[in-house]
C-alpha cells in the first residue's frame, strides 16, 4: 500500500475521532488548548496503537489465510465502512458527558479506535510497513482531533456525521482497490 492510500485509510480511522472530538468542543465550555493537547494525544495514542495490535494477532493466523488475503482485507474493510455510514444514519442523541476525565479520554478513545484494530488485521494480510502505518495514523488522528474541537467549538455537531459518512465510503474503496488490485 503507497503512502497515498495509507493516508486515506488513516484520514478514514480519524473521522470517528474527529466526530467525537466536535462533541467534545461543542459540550466542553472553555476548552484549552493543554486539555486539547492532552485529548488529541490520548485518541492518537490508541488509534495509532490498535493497527499494531490487530496486525499482531493477523500474524498469528496469515499462514493459514494468505490466499485469501485480499478477500479478507476487502471484507474487513468493507464491513468498517459500512458500519461508520450506518452509524452516521442511525444517530441517536446520547447523555452529556466530560471528556476532560481521564476515564472519559480513555473511553472515547478505545471507542473511536476498535475500527483501527481491525484494520491491523488485515494489515497482516498485506505488505505493510505497519509501524510507519500505525504513526501516520496516530499522527492523522492527533491532527483530526484538534481541527474536531476547534471546529466543535464554532459549528454544530452536525459536521462530524458526514465526515464520518465519507470516512466509510473512503474505507470501503480502499478495500475494493486491494480486491481489484489483486484479482486482476
Amino acid at each position: 500500500m503507497h503512502f497515498v492510500e495509507m493516508f486515506f485509510v488513516a484520514l478514514g480511522l480519524s473521522t470517528d475521532t474527529f466526530a467525537v472530538s466536535v462533541s467534545t468542543g461543542i459540550v466542553t465550555d472553555r476548552l484549552r488548548f493543554r486539555q486539547a493537547i492532552r485529548i488529541a494525544v490520548v485518541l492518537a495514542f490508541f488509534q495509532g496503537a490498535m493497527p499494531l495490535l490487530g496486525w499482531l494477532g493477523g500474524k498469528q493466523v496469515e499462514q493459514y489465510f494468505s490466499h485469501l488475503d485480499h478477500w479478507i482485507a476487502f471484507a474487513l474493510l468493507t464491513a468498517l465502512g459500512v458500519k461508520m455510514i450506518s452509524e452516521t444514519i442511525n444517530h441517536k442523541t446520547t447523555k452529556p458527558f466530560n471528556p476532560l476525565m481521564l476515564t472519559v479520554m480513555i473511553g472515547m478513545a478505545i471507542a473511536t479506535s476498535i475500527d483501527a484494530l481491525v484494520v491491523g488485521v488485515s494489515f497482516a494480510f498485506l505488505e505493510i510497513n505497519i509501524y510507519h502505518s500505525a504513526i501516520l495514523i496516530g499522527l492523522v488522528t492527533f491532527f483530526a482531533a484538534m481541527i474536531g474541537m476547534l471546529l466543535g467549538k464554532n459549528v454544530s455537531g452536525k459536521f462530524g456525521k458526514r465526515v464520518e459518512f465519507l470516512g466509510g465510503i473512503v474505507i470501503i474503496a480502499i478495500g475494493l482497490k486491494i480486491l481489484i488490485s489483486h484479482l486482476f
